[in-house]
């Protein structure tokens, strides 16, 4: 007999078979169903803690076999099958993140040839750049946190959690991080997570897979127009595309039976590129801006656990915050328990921040970021002009957005960020002294209450104090406040028709993942990814 059903167990018994098989028994006896703890088998599902008043609870959802075996189910959840590319087929891909490698591994299924253009390294390579961030202060535009193989996520993270669960099949791409090499933990925890320093031998294992069916990647190879031609029914379509090389300056062009755009939140120049062609193609769209929050990793193991983790039994504290404030949401975003701050700039005249743990979680410190909803609203009027006078009006979120990463440069020095404790910035005063941080290149203090968009700042202000209602102490002086967080999401979404997922101005154009405005994350991207190239197998049938 198989059946599922939900355990709560103490989180000291998770290792202990006998003992989660003896709580299945009795919640068997509740269903009328009577076994022995010898006759049962499981399966985890799911698993997740639940430290609600004060008492720590590990909830598993299993698959349960009363004398029978998990063999039985061995044949499901199979992996796709990869086929060998002919080339009589082929399509672009700008972008190795995860919406352009789930895409590329999608149109592999039906064998059609992935060409996968990238303007950043290598993540060995890309490594050396980063570094350069913090030990240099130097910011190479094509290769850094945002910019390289893998995308965004590889050095910052890699986390797998999402609640786009009508995107696709979450399962699915969870298998395949694990087939690549990610811990089958990925499976079953509630909210999974590679970690950062795993995550590159993923990526790559992916790259040798596409590469050994056919599949080309170029790196250091950046986009910088479009080849386009008129459609059949009227506006444009694009039939390929031209590159330069980053570091040779040589140029090139490639054709291809489709393209997928997947480069990302970060790549503005994409957006102005769209912009050129077809303005019609660009809708501006709700983002958020604020500020990375760091805590003593500690300090939110207790709060979060109330002050109790028996025996270091519990992994570290995780927290998700929401609140409204004037009509807008203030929430934390990409919070990462025993992590770092890191930089995340894409150019050499701005300063952005994001957050990534390693696998074991076990730095010092957790960070979130801790942003405010930005509507197009809510645009300052000067960048409202600003974009009307470029062409686009659409762009004005991202004209706001990169002059708050250039004035946050300005308040700091090199790439040290500029950065205010939390208590002080409630009182609206200058920090003395910071707290020591993960953040490597530096902080530098600054009245961050005085300079931030006082739409954001306000709204913040407010958004920590209701916070700290529901996680008393979280408003402390060993909290630090680390600008700017500004990548959350675009500002701008590229406008694609429902049913064909082609970009509504430039036939043949898929975007995809991040960039695209319609997904957030690694797995809803991969989705995303995965999704636009099945749209294009069914066009090329």
């Amino acid at each position: 007999m198989i059946t599922e059903l939900t355990a709560i167990i103490k989180p000291e018994e998770e290792k202990n078979s006998f003992a989660i098989n003896r709580v299945i028994c009795e919640e068997l006896f509740k269903k009328n169903i009577k076994a022995k703890p010898q006759e049962v088998q499981f399966q985890i599902l799911k698993k997740s803690i639940d430290a609600r008043h004060g008492r720590q609870k590990l909830v598993l959802r299993l698959r349960v076999f009363i004398n029978e075996s998990p063999d039985a189910l061995k044949n499901q959840g199979k992996l796709p099958e990869w086929k060998k590319a002919d080339g009589s087929k082929s399509v672009i891909i700008i972008g190795s993140g995860p919406a352009g490698l789930f895409a590329a591994l999608k149109l592999l299924e039906s064998g059609i040839k992935p060409v996968i253009i990238e303007r950043g390294k290598d993540t060995s390579s890309r490594k050396v750049d980063i570094a350069a961030i913090s030990t240099k202060d130097i910011v190479d535009q094509d290769s850094n946190y945002c910019f390289g193989e893998g995308g965004a996520g590889t050095f910052s993270d890699g986390k797998l959690y999402t609640r786009s669960n009508k995107r696709g099949d979450i399962s699915k791409i969870l298998k395949i991080f694990n087939a690549f090499g990610a811990d089958e933990k990925i499976l079953t925890d509630a909210h999974p997570h590679i970690g950062t320093d795993r995550l590159p031998k993923i990526i790559n294992a992916m790259r040798e897979k596409i590469i050994s069916l056919g599949g080309e990647f170029h790196f250091n190879t950046k986009c910088t127009d479009f080849i386009l031609e008129p459609a059949k029914a009227g506006g444009l379509k694009i039939t390929g595309i031209k590159t330069i090389n980053t570091e040779t300056k040589a140029e090139e062009t490639f054709t291809g039976n489709a393209v997928i755009l997947a480069t990302g939140h970060s790549a503005s120049d994409i957006y102005f590129l769209i912009a050129k062609h077809s303005p019609v193609s660009l809708e501006a769209k709700t983002f958020a801006a604020g500020v990375r929050v760091e805590h003593p990793r500690e300090l939110i193991d207790a709060i979060q656990y109330h002050g109790q983790n028996i025996n270091g039994h519990l992994p570290t504290a995780e927290y998700r915050f929401t609140t409204q404030v004037e009509e807008r949401g203030v929430y934390s975003f990409c919070m990462c328990p025993g992590g770092f701050v890191v930089p995340s700039s894409s150019g050499p005249d701005e300063i952005v921040v994001n957050g990534m743990s390693a696998a074991k979680r076990n730095s010092k410190w957790s960070n979130a970021a801790i942003v405010v909803e930005i509507r197009p609203e809510d645009i300052p009027e000067e960048f409202q002009q600003q974009a009307k006078a470029e062409g686009c009006k659409d762009l004005a979120g991202l004209y706001f957005r990169t002059s708050l990463e250039k004035l946050t440069k300005e308040k700091g020095k090199g790439q040290a960020a500029p950065a205010q404790r939390l208590s002080d910035f409630l009182d609206h005063k200058e920090s003395t002294s910071l707290p020591v941080s993960s953040y490597t290149p530096g902080l530098v203090s600054s009245r961050l209450d005085k300079w931030l968009p006082v739409h954001i700042e306000r709204r913040l202000e407010q958004g920590f104090k209701d916070f700290n209602r529901n996680a008393r102490g979280f408003i402390c002086n060993d909290a630090v406040l680390i600008a700017s967080e500004t990548r959350t999401s675009t500002p701008v979404r590229i406008v694609r028709n429902k049913e064909t997922f082609e970009c509504e101005g430039i036939k043949n154009l898929y975007p995809a993942g991040e960039g695209s405005g319609y997904s957030g994350g690694i797995v809803s991207s991969a989705m995303d990814g995965e999704n636009s190239a099945e749209k294009i197998i069914e066009k090329l049938k």
